[in-house]
């Protein structure tokens, strides 16, 4: 590699670096406070908070990337165009194309390590982040032991604490249980305890009232007990994951799309393969994002005043490129003979990078054009 390929690539994953430590610091606390609110409400520790936030970091990394390489392309460029090192470099006879080329080696870096997240590491945390999702909501002693709160652990089923004892003795119980419509109970009890046994969770409800409401009839029938126990056997059950997410599958598996697999995401063939391919075009927009920030500015003469018009410019374009990618997502799902527009976005992208080069090595067009214009 030469000698300016790697100054250039080395300005260029620094501040890559520094734009996407920002930018997934800032996807991360979004994440975590809203994590801590369900949580900690919920009575998880804070080493479950943890675990949580430490598996949505492969998402917001995914996300982060290519912003920060489109960041770090106009960054670098701009400061290189301030500092006249792009005037030095082009009157030595380096062309925009030559310029380019450690910025297509950066894009192609960038897209190589989102890649590795996009196909193996994302699906991998996200599976396990709905396990873990699933033991938090199976683990009723968390989701019932709040106090002061009225708790739905499913539907029909309503509970409230009022208080609870360093003992861990339930204290003021309110229970409603509407699953079966003609025969509605509720029971009330001044204390409870939570039992665990291998089988289900029991709450153990002592000195309390159960009142059943017949809707045939509307009549009431009101039954005082010293201890009662109500099993929550079906509740657990009932929050178990009914099936695999194509979001836990690695690329790979989503290409084969196997009937097992079918199976157990309920989704066509076609709908699978079409998101892999999706992902795979989603891992070279980062190779997209750093070549147009660095063809847009190549654009237009040299000013003090600084390069906000080919920057405003370079934004417009990736929201371009943005909204192709989201008007073909459905047709790549839907259609088999259409999984090509999947890469409908990076072929764009480049055609534009090309077509701005093609333009910056040609400032006289527009100096043409202005001519015309004013002779007219």
């Amino acid at each position: 590699m030469a000698r300016f390929d790697r100054y250039l690539l080395q300005q260029l994953m620094l501040v890559f670096g520094f734009f996407s430590f920002v930018l997934v610091l800032i996807y991360w606390i979004n994440r975590a406070v809203r994590l801590f609110d369900h949580l900690i409400a919920d009575g998880q520790s804070a080493t479950v908070f943890l675990e949580f936030t430490a598996l949505s970091l492969p998402t917001a990394i995914e996300l982060a990337l290519p912003l920060a390489a489109f960041a770090a392309a106009i960054f670098v460029t701009n400061r290189l165009s301030q500092d006249a090192e792009l005037i030095v470099m082009q009157s030595t006879g380096f062309s925009s194309y030559r310029i380019a080329r450690p910025i297509f080696y950066f894009g192609l870096i960038v897209a190589l390590v989102l890649s590795v997240l996009t196909h193996v590491l994302a699906p991998m945390a996200y599976e396990r982040l709905v396990d873990r999702t699933a033991q938090v909501a199976e683990n009723l002693t968390a989701r019932l032991l709040t106090p002061g709160q009225f708790n739905e652990p499913m539907d029909g089923l309503t509970v409230y604490i009022r208080d609870i004892t360093p003992d861990g003795e339930l204290q003021g119980i309110f229970l409603a249980d509407t699953r079966d419509p003609e025969s509605q109970i509720t029971y009330t009890a001044n204390k409870a305890y939570i039992v665990h046994s291998q089988t289900a969770v029991q709450i153990v409800l002592v000195d309390g009232l159960a009142q059943s409401l017949r809707t045939q009839d509307n009549r009431l029938f009101v039954t005082s007990f010293a201890d009662f126990t109500f099993n929550f056997d079906n509740v657990s059950g009932s929050m178990k994951t009914a099936r695999r997410s194509y979001r836990m599958l690695s690329t790979l598996e989503l290409l084969r799309a196997t009937p097992a697999v079918q199976k157990q995401t309920r989704s066509s063939r076609t709908y699978l393969r079409g998101t892999a391919h999706l992902r795979i075009s989603s891992t070279l927009l980062a190779l997209v994002a750093a070549m147009i920030g660095y063809s847009a500015l190549m654009v237009g003469n040299f000013s003090r005043f600084g390069a906000w018009p080919q920057i405003i410019l370079a934004i417009l374009l990736i929201v371009v490129i943005k909204s192709i990618e989201t008007s073909v997502s459905t047709p790549t799902r839907k259609i088999p003979e259409y999984w090509i527009l999947a890469y409908l976005p990076v072929a764009v992208g480049l055609a534009i990078s090309a077509i701005l080069l093609f333009v910056s090595e040609r400032p006289y067009l527009f100096k043409r054009y202005v001519k015309v214009k004013v002779a007219q």
